[in-house]
Order: C-alpha cells, then sequence, then structure tokens
C-alpha cells in the first residue's frame, strides 16, 4: 500500500519561506512523477508543481512561479517544496500526490497524502 506524508507545514509572516516534504512508504517514489498541490477552504484543490521521475523536468502553476521551487531526492526517497515570499493567498492544505503521468491534472493522480496546513498572514 502506498502511503504518502507530508509535512513542515506551519504559520509565517507574509514574505516568510516554508519548505515542504513529502515522505513515502509502501514504494519506491523514484517509480512515479510527483505532484503538489493545495486547497483553501471553499475552493477546489489546484495545482501547485510537478516534478518528473527523474527530477530533471519541473513546472508549475502562474500563481507560485518564480516563488516555489520543488525537488526530489530518489535516494531518500522523498519530494520537497520550498516556499519562498509567501503570500496571504497562499495559505492553504497542501498535498503530495503521485502519477504515473507528468500532469497538472488533478485526476491523474493515485495516491495522495493527508496533508499539510500552510499559513501566511499579513
Amino acid at each position: 500500500q502506498v502511503q504518502l506524508a507530508e509535512s513542515g507545514g506551519g504559520s509565517v509572516q507574509a514574505g516568510g519561506s516554508l519548505r515542504l516534504s513529502c515522505a513515502a512508504s509502501g514504494t519506491t517514489l523514484s517509480s512515479y512523477n510527483v505532484g503538489w498541490f493545495r486547497q483553501s477552504p471553499g475552493k477546489e484543490r489546484e495545482f501547485v508543481a510537478a516534478i518528473r521521475r527523474s527530477g530533471i523536468e519541473s513546472t508549475y502553476a502562474d500563481s507560485v512561479k518564480g516563488r516555489f521551487a520543488i525537488s526530489r531526492d530518489n535516494a531518500k526517497n522523498a519530494v520537497y517544496l520550498e516556499m519562498n515570499s509567501l503570500k496571504p493567498e497562499d495559505t492553504a492544505v497542501y498535498y503530495c500526490a503521485v502519477s504515473d503521468l507528468y500532469s497538472m491534472i488533478r485526476r491523474h493522480y493515485r495516491y495522495w497524502g493527508q496533508g499539510t496546513q500552510v499559513t501566511a498572514s499579513s
């Protein structure tokens, strides 16, 4: 059974930084493309960033481009999301998920973590 666990969320002032981690058990994370999504109250879960199995290519939502960076360490079976210059509108629960496809589409992702709360206050 594939299990994903996010960590690293918290509360920061606007302009601050956080680093989220996604750890996997029951699988080798290098077998999958990995995505980060987020969901704030009353809104749909939205794509944030994705990275290929190899780690060579990544893609971002326009809203986070230039501020967030996704990376992976296949030796540690982990994926990270470095978030800088956080804005109040970045406040959400952040989820990592895995897919056989390199995709920005939520339904392409098979397994999901439970999420970690990120709050950026002004």
